[in-house]
């Protein structure tokens, strides 16, 4: 009955207000709201970084200039006002491999537009330039993906209503005049205004924008097969507002759907998937509510294998007063997803966003910084950490603040994560100690 109300409400408000931008959640705020506060004083290693970092760290006795660390070596920092865009914050961030070049580029989400910088040479980021937000909005959400060459950008918040998908060819990277230019984007695509986030199934060539002021914040599908002329393919609205989305071709053991397009979605009190195959008529497969939940937020496919998936509830620390806890799906039957298990990390910071790549989770947990989670006795419900790199190092409370997001497939094996307040930095676990722990843990 309360879904029935929820999209009815809906409903009414599109058809009443047409103009007005659909709110940043249907249901439930979205609480984040910029906290440094409680970051005590910098080191003198701090201090060393707090303009521009360029020199391995080795991650030794729990340290790595200055910073809390297992397993993780610190290979460099950026300040965030050494990277366009003035003193903006960071927020969400991805990365590009140049097919011809070689070169690995961090894609940094601002406030108020979007860096570019090369970490091909890890231990010397280079700013290669900053591509203003459309028609200049600024929010603290902004997310990227990337395509086929070219970089595809939304922006939540109501000074982004005209924002629409902003697209940049990546290829114009490889010949700037200088460093630190200001760029042009390359298309842009005006369906939609504000949205929270982007999908991007590189499989298929759609992308998928949920959380804007369409499609009753669901996902809202665009062709981007040719990715200087996004055109919008469709929309699946049946269960409103989507926070962010996961969208592959399933290749997973639910037989009858192997080779069509699956889209999990994170819909604030749910886990909900939709065969997306035919985009004019989409079909939910399932909604999964979970124990305890408070804002379904975001999650992944732990492999290609499509069995299992982990996801985090952003609320459930600061409301319940519990450790940071990730969830553990079975989604072995796509129309009924099972929870098999919790890990609950050692501190209380909020879970946000989580990757995985190659039997490890990889989380940012705001305040804890990056952890890494070996994935190998997942079918059991259960996750081990083996590293972590905190980029906040007096305090691991509940504030919404620290790291975003990471990045982590590069070729190289570095990692980069967006740190809200103070900057990009590029990091790389130590395998051979990470692989030591796992078998001493083991025996």
């Amino acid at each position: 009955m309360f879904q029935f109300f929820k999209r009815s409400i809906a409903a009414v408000v599109l058809l009443v207000i047409p103009y007005m931008t659909w709110g940043h959640s249907a249901m439930f705020p979205d609480n984040y709201k910029f906290d440094e506060s409680n970051n005590g004083g910098l080191s003198q290693e701090q201090r060393r970084l707090s303009a521009n970092f360029q020199s391995v760290e080795f991650c030794l006795n729990g340290n790595a200039a200055g910073y809390p660390c297992r397993n993780i070596d610190l290979m460099a920092f950026f300040s965030k006002t050494s990277m366009g865009g003035g003193s903006a914050n960071l927020n969400d961030i991805w990365g590009y491999s140049d097919p011809l070049t070689g070169a690995e580029i961090a894609i940094v989400g601002r406030t108020n537009g979007t860096s570019f910088i090369d970490v091909t040479v890890p231990d010397a980021p280079l700013y290669l330039g900053f591509l203003p937000s459309h028609n200049n909005g600024t929010s603290a959400w902004r997310d990227i993906k990337v395509y086929n060459d070219h970089a595809f950008i939304v922006a939540d918040g109501f000074s982004n209503r005209s924002h629409g998908l902003q697209v940049f060819d990546l290829r114009t990277l490889r010949n700037l005049p200088s460093p630190g230019q200001t760029l042009s984007e390359t298309a842009h695509m005006s369906g939609f205004g504000n949205a929270h986030n982007i999908a991007i199934n590189e499989d298929s060539g759609y992308a998928y924008i949920v959380g804007s002021n369409q499609c009753s914040g669901g996902l809202y599908t665009v062709d981007i097969s040719t990715p200087n002329n996004p055109r919008y393919a469709g929309c699946f609205s049946s269960d409103g507002y989507t926070h962010d989305a996961q969208c592959v071709i399933y290749s997973g053991p639910d037989s009858f759907y192997v080779g069509r397009e699956i889209c999990v979605g994170y819909n604030e009190d749910s886990i909900t998937i939709v065969d997306m195959t035919d985009k004019v008529n989409p079909q939910q497969l399932s909604r999964t509510v979970y124990q305890g939940s408070r804002y379904t937020h975001q999650g992944w496919f732990l492999d290609d294998n499509h069995t299992f998936l982990i996801m985090n509830d952003e609320q459930d620390e600061t409301s319940r007063g519990q450790n940071t806890t990730s969830y553990i799906f079975d989604v072995s039957n796509l129309n009924g997803p099972v929870e098999t298990g919790r890990y609950v990390g050692p501190t209380r910071a909020i879970d946000h966003n989580l990757y995985t790549n190659n039997g490890y989770v990889y989380e940012s947990n705001y305040r804890a910084g990056l952890r890494i989670l070996d994935a190998a006795n997942i079918a059991s419900g259960n996750l081990q950490e083996v590293a972590y790199f905190d980029t906040i190092p007096s305090s691991n409370s509940a504030q919404f603040s620290g790291a975003w997001s990471s990045y982590v497939y590069f070729s190289s094996g570095n990692i980069i994560v967006s740190d809200i307040g103070n900057g990009l930095y590029v990091v790389r676990p130590d395998w051979n100690a990470i692989q030591n722990q796992i078998l001493t843990n083991s025996q």
